[in-house]
């Protein structure tokens, strides 16, 4: 593991030993946990899009082609 030296703001360190405590959780695990969420959520983002790069509206079609012509069931009507 590694360790890392941050400064942030007085005004952020606040709020962050604030929410730690409400999740019952140290400082470090809440950071740890917050960094993990924006990796995530960057690497999604990622993958998203090469994702797209490989579809293509003949694709699309296609898939939608494959669907049945039925009626709703009941309540799933817009």
């Amino acid at each position: 593991m590694t360790t890392v030296s941050v400064r942030v703001p007085d005004s952020i360190h606040r709020k962050v030993k604030e929410l730690a405590a409400e999740e019952r959780m140290s400082i470090n695990q809440f950071i740890n946990s917050a960094l993990a969420e924006k990796l995530a959520a960057l690497l999604t983002e990622e993958y998203l899009k090469r994702r797209a790069e490989r579809g293509s509206r003949e694709k699309f079609e296609a898939a939608l082609a494959r669907i049945p012509d039925v009626a709703p069931a009941n309540g799933d009507a817009l």
